[in-house]
């Protein structure tokens, strides 16, 4: 939940800074420009924490760690498409359909109480999963859906 900090902050700072300079509050930049830097945020996470990251997906998962930085790759173009507008819509389903099937991989390291962070089994569980991570996902669905595809 600490990562919605990223979020909030800087869609509140794009916001304040588009009303300084540009004489409005441009909330379909600030909500695109948060986004994007949290996304951006989480795929350079993916070359910090690659051993949690590897763990939390399916056993059965082939080549873990190229998925890893492949889609910490990802994450991190996704917050550049986010902020080119030709790119914006496209970028945005690929984003939302992106946040349905990492889920899978959150629902598994919940089962698994993986802790991305230490790369171990001390992880939150379950009741993590319930009460932050689904809204949280939720909220992230929420907010791509409405500012890369519904306002424009």
């Amino acid at each position: 939940m600490k990562l919605l900090y990223v979020l909030f902050i800087a869609f509140s700072l794009a916001l304040v800074g588009t009303k300084l300079v540009l004489g409005f509050w441009d909330f379909l930049f600030a909500g695109n420009f948060g986004m994007a830097v949290f996304i951006i945020f989480t795929g350079m996470s993916h070359f910090r924490f690659q051993k949690g990251m590897a763990m939390m997906m399916p056993d059965y998962f082939p080549a873990k760690m190229f998925f890893v930085y492949f889609t910490g790759v990802l994450e991190i173009a996704a917050g550049i498409g986010l902020m080119i507008p030709k790119l914006r819509a496209l970028t945005a389903i690929l984003l939302i359909v992106f946040f349905v099937v990492v889920f899978v991989a959150n629902v598994n390291s919940s089962k698994k109480m993986i802790n991305i962070f230490k790369a171990d089994y001390t992880g939150p569980g379950m009741n993590y999963l319930y009460a932050q991570r689904l809204p949280m996902q939720l909220l992230l669905i929420a907010w791509t859906w409405y500012f890369g595809l519904y306002l424009k």
